[in-house]
């Protein structure tokens, strides 16, 4: 029996191997649907995202130095509050207004994360309020652990962005440029270490740094570690912790990944007021991002921070 393809399938998969490679620089680039395909993962597409996983096995090769973790803990911070404080709470559910300019400032340290464009995270958050632990919820954990953290993500139904649903952010053509080229602030990131670490090895050896090894440490492994801890809010936060509200949904709080998010665990409360810029709805509930926006606001770059109404925060207990 002969098992061989057609001999126009070969053209048809070379024509679509190369319409997903360009959609790793151009993410508006258009690729032939298939919905038999939509919600497996697309291996090509994501090879990428694997290969920053791999790389982060270079710290064998590239060896340790406390320049580079501190390096790794800074960018590490400074894109979690981004993607907390402006991709979330901002983009996503509007919860205090700010600046053109410090919109976009924030949504270029965002874009650094490696969690897609601006646009494209607020439609898809904004999609998982909705819809939250249903069938459509795409990242629900009642699709299963692995579906939740980051199968989703790996998907071509999860790749497009639904303008309909972020036609607030989408009238601004620099968030539009942000979304289509989401892989360029990276890209201008990673070089940027690389380059500052041959600098710092040939001005102060006593470092004991390397290009390659702020590369490695500064953007790999702290990008790797904050996508992972990022997206246990989809995945453990609605499976592990305590519920004050009855919400609809499986959401949680949870202290522990409260902390390692700046504030996202209290996610329980955050799904009964979603509009709030602060997550942690009492004074013991640390909300690291909500303490950093407080500052920005005192510094004039952000105002009118949304928080729970007293009303809301007894409002509907979760049933014993």
């Amino acid at each position: 029996m002969n098992h061989s393809l057609p001999a126009e399938s070969v053209p048809n998969l070379l024509r679509r191997a190369g319409a997903t490679m360009l959609r790793w620089f151009d993410t508006r680039h258009a690729v032939e649907s298939d919905a038999a395909r939509a919600d497996r993962i697309d291996w090509l597409r994501v090879l990428p995202f694997i290969a920053m996983h791999l790389a982060c096995i270079g710290v064998f090769w590239v060896g340790f130095s406390w320049l580079a973790l501190a390096t790794a803990l800074t960018l590490y911070a400074l894109r979690m509050f981004a993607i907390t404080g402006f991709y979330h709470r901002y983009f996503s559910h509007k919860s205090f207004r700010t600046s053109r300019p410090v919109q976009f400032l924030f949504a270029l340290v965002g874009a650094a994360s490696v969690q897609r464009g601006p646009l494209w995270w607020a439609a898809h958050h904004r999609h998982h309020h909705r819809h939250a632990d249903t069938d459509l919820d795409i990242h629900s954990p009642r699709h299963g652990f692995l579906r939740s953290h980051m199968g989703w993500f790996m998907t071509p139904r999860s790749f497009g962005t639904n303008f309909d649903a972020i036609k607030d952010l989408a009238k601004y053509p620099e968030l539009r440029w942000l979304d289509r080229f989401d892989i360029l602030v990276p890209v201008a990131l990673a070089t940027a270490l690389f380059a500052l670490g041959i600098v710092l090895k040939n001005a102060w050896p006593e470092l004991h740094t390397s290009g390659p090894q702020l590369l490695v440490w500064g953007f790999f492994v702290s990008t790797v570690v904050l996508f992972h801890v990022t997206v246990t809010i989809n995945s453990l936060a609605h499976r592990w912790g305590t519920r004050r509200y009855a919400t609809g949904d499986d959401s949680r709080n949870n202290w522990l990944l409260a902390l390692l998010t700046f504030g996202e665990g209290w996610h329980n409360n955050h799904h009964h007021y979603p509009g709030s810029a602060r997550q942690g709805f009492v004074w013991w509930e640390y909300d690291f991002t909500y303490y950093g926006l407080r500052v920005l606001a005192l510094l004039g770059l952000v105002r009118d921070l949304r928080t729970v109404p007293a009303s809301m925060r007894t409002a509907r207990p979760e049933a014993k």
